[in-house]
């Protein structure tokens, strides 16, 4: 099976590439905007012609879709999550390889949820920011495609190579500069909301198997539970060895030692987050993913506590 990986150089997209490397049968070519890339190639600013030529040169029986921004304005966004995806489906639909795509999404597109709910992917999506919207677009832009076509939906990826500006990033490098400087006590704010946080190895098993399936539509990759912040800070507290006290600037002084999924005073339960979560999903976000089992087969195997371990052993990396 030929793959052609768009954005093999990105957060998600390098564990993808190594997923479907360690698979015998995939011939795997990577088109991107990098020089390492084996075919540059800016799906923002690129035409669909030229795209149409490539794939029709290349004929991948697979084309799975990595590509996107997660910063920036509504304008930029637009270009590389809205913009790039309808280049790619009117290429698709241009040339003669006939490939499945597997476009990946994000949990951004449904916006906020009820707090305790699951959110499975027959909800209406209602996203609260910029770049929800320009993932919701790119989605609509796949679905109406007409092509042998399914997006992912993923939700807080976590794990190696997280981005220091997200906000797990974000707890790790607070917590080194806490630990280097000798710092007695951390403070942070916005550990009130509540994510579903999914390994990026676990993304890359759900790609690899949405490309061998015959799903269409919208799935859901997620872990199914909401963890706060605040308790994900306490394991990684716990995971670093930091000994200091972590208070919440918008909330109770926050204990070290629970685990995840430790019982919580109805304090904790009520303590309102003093600082938006930039995905614009409100204070609760938590997947419905019994679709990528029965559909995919898939699963999610590796445990936040270990996501946040490798994590943190790349922030300790820097001290």
């Amino acid at each position: 099976m030929r793959v052609l990986l768009i954005g093999a150089n990105g957060y998600l997209g390098r564990f993808v590439a190594d997923r479907l490397l360690a698979d015998p049968a995939v011939q795997l070519t990577a088109l991107g905007r990098g020089d390492d890339a084996d075919v540059r190639f800016d799906l923002a600013s690129g035409s669909p012609g030229a795209l149409t030529r490539f794939l029709d040169a290349v004929h991948p029986g697979v084309v799975v879709n990595c590509a996107g921004a997660t910063r920036g304005g509504a304008r930029e966004l637009t270009r590389h999550n809205t913009v790039a995806v309808a280049t790619v489906c009117e290429a698709l639909r241009r040339s003669g390889c006939g490939a499945r795509l597997v476009q990946i999404g994000c949990g951004a597109e449904y916006g906020p949820s009820q707090p305790g709910s699951s959110t499975a992917e027959d909800a209406v999506p209602r996203p609260g920011g910029p770049y929800g919207v320009s993932k919701l677009a790119a989605t609509e832009l796949v679905l109406g495609s007409g092509l042998d076509a399914v997006v992912l939906r993923v939700f807080s990826p976590a794990g190696p190579g997280t981005p220091a500006g997200s906000p797990l990033g974000r707890l790790a490098e607070a917590m080194r500069r806490a630990m280097q400087s000798g710092d007695g006590e951390l403070k942070l704010g916005g550990l009130g909301v509540q994510r579903d946080f999914i390994d990026v190895r676990d993304v890359a098993r759900a790609v690899h198997a949405a490309s061998l399936s015959a799903a269409q539509g919208v799935i859901n990759i997620g872990s199914g539970r909401a963890v706060r912040l605040r308790d994900a800070a306490s394991v990684l507290a716990r995971v670093a060895g930091y000994g200091g006290a972590l208070h919440e600037l918008d909330g109770p002084p926050v204990p070290v030692r629970p685990s995840i999924g430790h019982p919580r005073s109805e304090t904790e339960h009520t303590a309102p987050a003093a600082y938006p979560y930039p995905d614009g999903c409100g204070s609760w976000q938590q997947a419905d993913v019994r679709t990528a089992r029965d559909r995919l087969g898939w699963r999610p195997r590796i445990n936040l506590e270990e996501s946040l371990a490798d994590i943190w052993m790349e922030a300790a990396c820097r001290i």
